[in-house]
C-alpha cells in the first residue's frame, strides 16, 4: 500500500486560524479528522484542539492543523481551506478521494 500524502492547508486557512487564536492565551490547533456517518458514509470533524503524540502537525507561522493517524489515508492529497461566501464563513475540504458529498459538504464517500 502507497503511504498517503498529506494534506495541504490553504495561507487563506492558516490566516483565519490565526485570526481565531489571536486574543487567545493559550492557541489551539484546528483539527481535521474523518468519522464514520453523515448522510454519505463519512463526515468531517473540524475544531479547535490539543495535539495528541501521534498527530500529524501541519505547521506555518506558529499555526498549527492536526490530523489524526487513522483519517490521513481519507485526507490523502485533499486541500484544507476556507472560504468566506454569502451563506457563510467556514473551513472547507476539497477532497480527491472522495467520490460524492452531500449538499452541506460536511459528508461523504469514497
Amino acid at each position: 500500500m502507497d503511504l498517503a500524502l498529506p494534506p495541504r492547508v490553504t495561507d487563506r486557512a492558516f490566516a483565519r486560524l490565526a485570526e481565531i487564536n489571536a486574543g487567545a492565551d493559550a492557541p489551539k490547533a484546528l483539527r481535521v479528522a474523518v468519522e464514520g456517518g453523515g448522510c454519505s458514509g463519512f463526515q468531517y470533524d473540524i475544531r479547535l484542539d490539543e495535539a495528541a503524540g501521534d498527530d500529524l502537525v501541519l505547521e506555518k507561522d506558529g499555526q498549527r492543523v492536526l490530523v489524526d493517524p487513522v483519517s490521513l489515508p481519507f485526507l490523502s492529497n485533499a486541500v484544507i481551506d476556507f472560504v468566506d461566501e454569502l451563506i457563510g464563513a467556514r473551513f472547507v475540504i476539497e477532497n480527491p478521494n472522495a467520490t460524492s458529498s452531500c449538499g452541506c459538504g460536511t459528508s461523504f464517500s469514497i
